[in-house]
């Protein structure tokens, strides 16, 4: 709660907490090999803003042991599995979701989806930004079927910069350097060598925070006596005071700092092969794709757009938007994360609440029927669909519109924002939807990877469009939205969350809705943890 500035939806952070380490010891029992104790225990790691180590991991390979192990467990469990398939739009039947058209992209043939109940699992929004840790299938597509199908949208304007994505080589530009290179001893240095998140430590946090290197170097090597060190502060933090860095000329060649793990030789003998044994997938990857040995020199890093806060607004219970029958999980939901995520959180987030959304949708279908589906709208969405092909090399070019609106979205609406440069920003998406209308391709459906892209347009540019209005509307700083014109806090804003919804004319409208009241209880927890 803390770390989301109080912005959160208290109950699902209440479950987080509560359910956590079931879904931990359940994803064990499927076969996850989590790194072990010296007795035995799952070993866990500190992260930015945790208070103590509490990050179960698999190295710095957690998340693709987990999907290794989920895909396992849903492959014996007989789940049919529909492998490059793209949703064009949402179902429905009255106000009720009934499923999905879709197209497979290895032969560009359509698919009709008939289901009881969805769920959205779609991830974040990171290919509307130009410097990205995201996969190429982030494209803010869950958010926008959702929000085109009549459901909320929330916390829209909270968008997570990582601070330590790659800046150069250009072979890595935008990979994300683990938190867990700082967990384990890694400092922030600028071009003078200097340590200077130091510097910066905020009012909340200064109990917290270690204000000497030897106390954060103890703090990482596990003395629980220690403070944590202020390269682990909260993720938004961290990456303005990098920015700042650079901004004020002393940052790195190529406009980001130093993230040193090297220097841990200082402290510890055989520091190589530890730094190899704790991080091997940070020293491969960079070893092999940029010749850069993290045992040896300094990484070149800087803020990379990674987490969208932001999402379908769901029932802290079940999961289920606004619209009946369609349910949303991990980060195409919102309400956990409030203005800000903790490292680590996002995979845990996954666990608790696609359990929860699998779990509410599997009893809502039980407890209703098929639905009817209205042909009229499927051959509809085929049409808009093909009318790229019917444009040819005439039409737009939809890989450049999509170059565009990622360099707007990154200059204009990125880690520092203004009013001015946010009306700049609709202004570019108003002319870029007016493009994207006429994109054009040329070839045939068969993995056409330009046809893709045209048809992703329109998602970018609905979250670009929405999480545009909704900073707008926040006139303050908060966690992961930071505004030059509105430096500090307000109660007021503080009070409430905006909630986005598709008006009757099809434009954003976006309202304030105040906060629902912690219980007693909760708050005292909070009080004992300040």
């Amino acid at each position: 709660m803390r770390g989301g500035q109080y912005l959160n939806n208290w109950r699902m952070a209440e479950i987080h907490a509560q359910e956590a380490p079931a879904r931990v010891r359940e994803l064990e029992a499927w076969g996850a090999m989590f790194d072990r104790t010296k007795d035995g225990r799952i070993l866990q790691r500190n992260f930015g803003g945790h208070r103590y180590p509490r990050l179960a991991h698999v190295g710095d390979r957690t998340g693709l042991e987990m999907i290794r192990t989920l895909q396992d467990h849903g492959v014996h469990q007989g789940i049919d599995f529909q492998m490059e398939t793209t949703i064009l739009t949402l179902l429905k039947d009255g106000s009720r979701c009934i499923g999905a058209f879709a197209y497979d992209r290895e032969r560009g043939r359509f698919k009709l989806l008939q289901a009881k109940a969805v769920v959205l699992a779609t991830g974040g929004i990171g290919r509307a930004y130009q410097i990205t840790s995201n996969s190429w299938e982030y494209t803010g597509d869950g958010h926008s079927l959702a929000y085109h199908a009549g459901a909320a949208l929330l916390d829209m304007e909270f968008v997570q910069f990582h601070p330590t994505g790659m800046v150069w080589p250009p072979s890595v530009r935008g990979i994300l350097v683990t938190e867990g290179v700082r967990g384990e001893g890694g400092v922030l240095r600028n071009k003078e060598g200097k340590r200077f998140m130091f510097d910066d430590i905020p009012a909340n946090y200064k109990t917290q925070t270690a204000d000497n290197e030897d106390e954060g170097w103890r703090y990482t090597q596990g003395d629980k006596s220690a403070r944590r060190p202020p390269e682990l502060l909260t993720r938004d933090h961290v990456a303005r005071c990098i920015r700042r860095e650079v901004k004020e000329g002393r940052g790195s060649p190529h406009g980001g700092v130093f993230l040193d793990i090297a220097w841990i030789k200082a402290r510890i003998p055989n520091s190589a092969e530890h730094i190899k044994k704790k991080l091997p997938s940070m020293y491969h990857q960079f070893k092999q794709l940029a010749d850069v040995d993290i045992t040896a020199e300094p990484m070149e890093i800087g803020p990379t757009m990674h987490y969208m806060m932001g999402g379908v607004q769901v029932d802290a219970e079940s999961q289920m938007s606004s619209v009946p029958g369609l349910f949303a999980a991990g980060e195409a939901g919102a309400g956990l994360h409030g203005a800000n995520r903790l490292g680590g959180n996002s995979l845990s987030d996954l666990l608790v609440f696609g359990k929860r959304a699998g779990e509410f949708a599997a009893k809502y279908a039980k407890e209703n029927g098929p639905g009817h589906i209205d042909m009229a709208q499927v051959e509809e969405t085929a049409r808009m669909a093909l009318e790229p092909f019917d444009r040819g090399a005439s039409g737009e070019n939809p890989y450049a519109v999509q170059h565009e609106l990622q360099d707007k979205m990154q200059d204009l609406v990125g880690i520092v924002r203004t009013q001015e440069e946010m009306e700049q920003a609709l202004e570019v998406i108003e002319k870029l939807k007016a493009r994207a209308a006429k994109a054009g391709v040329i070839g045939n459906r068969e993995y056409n990877n330009g046809w893709h892209t045209a048809l992703d347009l329109r998602h970018l540019l609905t979250v670009s469009e929405v999480l545009t209005r909704a900073a707008i509307t926040r006139k303050e700083s908060r966690g992961a939205h930071f505004r030059d014109d509105y430096p500090d806090k307000s109660d007021q804003w503080g009070a409430c969350n905006l909630v986005i919804t598709k008006a009757a004319d099809g434009s954003p409208r976006v309202e304030e809705v105040a906060l629902k009241p912690i219980p007693g209880e909760l708050k005292q927890v909070i009080e004992e943890n300040k």
